[in-house]
């Protein structure tokens, strides 16, 4: 029999149970509905609707739950439908008709609601720690080499040398924005839904106010239609992850490259390759392509759960069941890219030799040359003509630009211009690539991650102590 049958004469039929059930992917939920009932216990207490000794048993017999599931010894009845059921059911079977005032005031739907922004509020935790610790193996392989160079690519063309340290700090500050958009999507979803009921709220005494703070939420609803059928947060948290998917997506394809034969910037470590069942000789950087690929993946399940949203009247609709399973795919699948990558950038080697010859090919001063034009009055238009035929003339001739420029008159005195690094030491306006300027970048991400952690982790909710 299930929680809900006394107005039905017949049991589901087993197509349509198959069809609803959740239980099957929800009961990861089943710390934060523990954690959820509790706050509203506390709730009903303070208004008076179960006496503090009901109160006391069902905090016991929610804990003694908890215990069982933490322990993997929960056995789910043939009729529990969802976790939340599951859970109400078992504390019944303790406690009699004292754990049947468990549900007093309170909707499926508004705990639904409030177990999942709990669930979400501390997965973006737990993801926001993750792309910090990414953070921070890029900062280590900027440490590492801090003397290496590589050309900078525009359309995957050369265009211009820069100090590997500031091209992975180009990622790592991508990065920081992802821990921004976590934090502030943290922020947004932190609003209590309990007592909003299936819909219009209770005729009860009910206390949001209590439940919102021992929950540690900023406050509770202030519109029960609203709480009940906002997913906002799940779809603002999906798209928080598929952003750090295509992040770290575009960093896959980067080690993919850098891997290769063709380039030869790099190898990595042989715990983070595999290798061919009919090639010998490969070594596969199938970490960075699976990071690549997955990131269709998490895009998929943003795209999924705002189709699901799109045409949704008010209130509480069974498709917003549809919510859970992206999210949960595409946390653990962001969990799972954002460790893989860590480790892999952990295991590179740099191949320092290939990258500096790489990054001294002189056409890519070109731009140097025209600046110096420009510094002695020449305006910019002109001097990049002028710059254009030297190149042009260098290819014709099959010359390196310094030769074509020693060549002409018009350009003495540019001899400076082709010292080895003397481009990157130039390029010391703020966030420039100059090697001085990598410090600063580097004490600016220390700030931001330390700032965002402080954001993510500043929430003080309460917990029971065998949570």
């Amino acid at each position: 029999m299930t929680l809900w049958s006394g107005r039905f004469s017949t049991a589901m039929d087993a197509t349509l149970w198959n069809l609803s059930e959740s239980f099957s992917f929800d009961a990861v939920l089943w710390r934060h509905d523990i954690i959820g009932s509790i706050g509203h216990v506390t709730g009903l207490a303070t208004a008076g609707l179960v006496t503090p000794d009901e109160a006391d048993a069902l905090i016991r017999t929610l804990e003694q739950v908890a215990d069982e599931f933490a322990a993997d010894a929960f056995i789910r009845a043939p009729h529990d439908e969802d976790i939340h059921m599951a859970i109400e059911r078992r504390v019944t079977e303790i406690l009699g008709p004292v754990g049947a005032r468990l549900h007093t005031g309170r909707s499926r739907n508004d705990q639904v609601a409030t177990t999942l922004r709990l669930f979400t509020r501390d997965a973006l935790e737990d993801v926001g720690v993750l792309v910090a610790d990414l953070i921070a193996s890029l900062q280590r392989v900027a440490t590492r080499y801090d003397a290496a160079i590589l050309p900078g690519y525009t359309h995957l063309q050369r265009a211009q040398a820069v100090p590997l340290s500031h091209h992975v700090n180009a990622h790592a500050v991508a990065l920081t924005r992802d821990l921004s958009r976590l934090a502030d999507a943290q922020s947004r979803l932190n609003i209590s839904p309990l007592g909003a009921g299936a819909l219009a709220g209770s005729t009860l005494a009910l206390r949001p106010d209590v439940t919102s703070e021992a929950l540690g939420f900023a406050e509770p609803f202030v519109n029960s239609l609203d709480a009940v059928s906002d997913r906002d947060f799940v779809a603002e948290t999906l798209f928080a992850l598929s952003l750090v998917a295509v992040h770290c997506s575009r960093m896959g394809e980067e080690l993919v490259l850098w891997t290769s034969a063709e380039f030869n910037f790099a190898h990595l470590g042989d715990d983070f390759t595999t290798g061919s069942s009919m090639l010998p000789q490969k070594k596969n950087a199938d970490v960075a392509e699976l990071a690549r690929g997955k990131s269709g993946r998490v895009i998929g399940n943003l795209v999924a759960v705002l189709t699901m949203l799109k045409g949704l009247p008010l209130s509480y609709n069974r498709d917003l069941q549809e919510d859970k399973e992206p999210l949960f795919d595409s946390l653990t699948t962001i969990t799972l890219v954002l460790r893989a990558l860590g480790g892999t950038y952990d295991s590179l080697v740099w191949h320092d030799d290939v990258t500096r010859h790489a990054a001294s090919d002189e056409m890519m001063l070109a731009i140097d040359l025209a600046d110096w034009l420009v510094e002695r009055g020449t305006p910019f238009r002109d001097a990049h003509e002028h710059v254009g035929q030297l190149v042009a003339s260098a290819v014709e001739q099959r010359i390196t630009l310094s030769e074509a420029a020693a060549a002409s008159e018009f350009w003495s005195g540019s001899d400076a211009i082709f010292v080895p690094l003397s481009s990157l030491q130039r390029r010391a306006s703020a966030g420039g690539a100059s090697f001085a300027s990598q410090a600063n970048t580097a004490k600016w991400l220390e700030n931001q991650v330390s700032s965002h952690l402080s954001r993510l982790r500043a929430r003080g909710v309460t917990r029971p102590a065998t949570m």
